[in-house]
């Protein structure tokens, strides 16, 4: 199965450099203006975060697809920090301990960082399952997710940030059932 994974368009919160979790953010109009000039992979079913953010991405790039929602595929939560940047936050005595572990631990109030990551695998591995029959199916998510479900399953392996991605772009990869093969990026 050929598998896209699309990251998100821009929000205000994502221009500002903020942590965008919980916090239902909807697309800026920048953001809805650089996914209409991106060229896209077609595809057979869309998959997507139940996040504000998601649907109106996968809305305009598949407008003739209804979106499958899956709740696993949403992005961590930032806990204290959502909503937050670098900017507020710094010299925050909680926040500089959180970020000099490379965000590897809970945020206070936040998301578990191993149960983030594995929820976003079983809501991928969930939505393959389920669509077992289809040929292509694209996944719009977070940037997270997205590094999530490819730091455990891509293979060659790599580390979590090394799947980091734009807003509207993503992996184009082929899943053999149990490991995933990048085959390019959109």
């Amino acid at each position: 199965m050929i598998i896209n994974f699309i990251r998100h368009g821009k929000t205000a919160g994502n221009t500002e450099k903020r942590f965008i979790g919980r916090t239902d953010e909807p697309l800026c109009d920048i953001g809805k203006d650089e996914l209409k000039r991106i060229a896209y992979p077609e595809c057979d079913i869309v998959a997507a975060s139940p996040m504000k953010r998601c649907l109106q991405t996968a809305q305009i790039i598949y407008p003739t697809k209804k979106p499958m929602i899956y709740d696993e595929l949403r992005e961590c939560d930032f806990g204290i920090f959502d909503g937050r940047c670098h900017a507020e936050l710094d010299g925050d005595p909680v926040y500089m301990k959180w970020i000099s572990n490379n965000g590897m631990t809970a945020p206070p109030e936040g998301e578990d960082v191993d149960g983030f990551r594995g929820r976003c695998v079983t809501g991928f591995l969930r939505a393959v399952r389920e669509n077992a029959n289809c040929t292509v199916m694209s996944f719009v998510v977070h940037g997270g997710t997205i590094m999530s479900v490819l730091e455990k399953l891509a293979f060659p392996k790599r580390e979590f940030y090394e799947y980091m991605t734009e807003n509207g772009h993503g992996y184009v990869t082929e899943y053999d059932g149990e490991k995933l093969r990048i085959l390019g990026k959109i």
